[in-house]
């Protein structure tokens, strides 16, 4: 007969490797991925191209959660207070991890210490873009058109301290334009706006624009990168345009939590690795206006510090604040 005590213990020396088993399975249940932007903008769009892929990396289904509203903090503070386990995933922008939370009162996290980067999977230009009823032609032409009216344009964001914002900003203030800053929820309802002329022009990503752009409801007047985007090779960069030094694009990253598992971290790293260098995942990201992605977890944490230092400063330049 088996004494309860020695039943007990071989329970307990059984049960050890399936626990040990479920820490290394990473996944074994579903993942959410939250975004922090409505449908239909930039950060929607690469998070639901890559999410199949990532699904098949992974072995399991990857849900993604719009959860729109303080220009993406809402979304990334919920990943920013999740179990640190790998099953909450953050699509987090330039904004939401370098520029808009020190601003807020008090912050809704610690943009470099309470997540973990796990890799850049795209930057996108971005594309100052009017009605195709605006008679500018290039950015000359809307100084020119903006000098005709007396309030000066109104252009609209996603949100305060966004890199939409910051870049149109840093517009107004390169060309002498008077304008005016309307923040959004989200870019579907800044896109809206400009379509029904409630703003004037917009500075806002290429992948969200180039729909527009192409079939002719509106019209590109400038890049924002160095470089003419793949996408839209006939539209000159605003340092062509005689702005020397005009350099702004939105990166998005996956996250996750402070203190991920290691293991977890390899995993995720190694399934965005693999899912970018598909070649078909990368031929859609490029013909939607995105440059592919890539690296390391160690390169997307540097790419996080460098930028809340060198966009922090343009942000105190420029009198951002938060109301």
């Amino acid at each position: 007969m088996i004494r309860r005590r020695e039943l007990l213990a071989g329970l307990g020396a059984a049960a050890m490797p399936v626990a040990a088993g479920a820490q290394e399975g990473y996944p074994n249940r579903p993942i959410t991925m939250m975004v922090g932007f409505a449908p239909g903008g930039g950060t929607d769009i690469v998070s639901r191209m890559l999410g199949p892929r990532i699904q098949e990396e992974l072995g399991q289904p990857i849900t993604v959660e719009n959860r729109p509203g303080a220009s993406g903090t809402l979304a990334a503070g919920v990943v920013a207070r999740a179990r640190p386990d790998g099953y909450t995933l953050l699509t987090g922008t330039v904004s939401t991890q370098c520029t808009v939370a020190p601003l807020m009162r008090p912050p809704p996290y610690d943009q470099l210490r309470d997540f973990t980067p796990i890799m850049l999977v795209g930057t996108l230009p971005l594309v100052m873009v009017v009605r195709a009823e605006n008679p500018a032609r290039d950015i000359a032409g809307l100084v020119r058109y903006a000098e005709t009216r007396p309030d000066g344009l109104n252009y609209g964001t996603s949100g305060v301290a966004s890199q939409q914002h910051l870049s149109s900003e840093l517009m107004a203030r390169r060309t002498g334009m008077r304008m005016t800053h309307i923040p959004f929820r989200g870019t579907g309802q800044s896109v809206n706006a400009l379509l029904a002329g409630d703003v004037d022009v917009n500075i806002d990503t290429l992948a969200t624009y180039l729909p527009y752009i192409r079939d002719g409801r509106m019209r590109a007047l400038a890049t924002t990168l160095p470089q003419r985007a793949t996408a839209l090779p006939e539209t000159p960069t605003v340092q062509e345009q005689g702005f020397a030094g005009y350099d702004m694009s939105v990166w998005y990253m996956v996250l996750g939590p402070a203190g991920l598992p290691p293991e977890a971290l390899r995993r995720l790293e190694r399934a965005y690795a693999r899912t970018l260098e598909d070649p078909g995942i990368n031929r859609r990201l490029v013909e939607a206006g995105y440059i592919p992605g890539g690296g390391t977890a160690a390169a997307a944490a540097e790419l996080v510090r460098r930028d809340a230092e060198r966009l922090g400063r343009l942000v105190q330049e420029a009198g951002i604040r938060l109301e």
